[in-house]
């Protein structure tokens, strides 16, 4: 039997990435890892009522941002109150794309990754 345990991305910054998700998703650090040589640093993040984790990887050296490409993978965050998480990521700055047809909006993070909001 599998479960799906969590989504790894790659951040620049790791303090800048953990408060985004911190602000926008009510997310917490539940664990880090830093390797022996500081050569990378990895948080995990989980929301209040899930399982579920996002794995925010830092890489000592990376000065490049990450080449997202045309790739339009995403994480889908379900909000309990839809009208609220809009407001607030409103007032984030961070709606980069909406389809009020189907309900759904998208915000982006500091590194450029888009996370669904239904």
């Amino acid at each position: 039997m599998f479960r799906i345990d969590h989504t790894n991305i790659n951040v620049m910054d790791l303090e800048k990435s953990i408060a985004f998700y911190k602000q926008a998703f009510d997310m917490e650090v539940v664990k880090t890892k830093e390797a022996p040589d500081h050569s990378f640093k990895l948080a995990f993040l989980k929301a209040p009522h899930s399982d579920y984790y996002i794995e925010l990887t830092w890489l000592a050296g990376r000065t490049e941002p990450y080449d997202l490409g045309s790739n339009e993978t995403h994480i889908c965050f379900a909000a309990d109150d839809f009208t609220a998480a809009y407001k607030r990521h409103q007032a984030m700055g961070c709606i980069c794309y909406e389809n009020k047809v189907m309900g759904v909006y998208f915000v982006v993070d500091p590194d450029g990754y888009w996370m669904e909001v239904v």
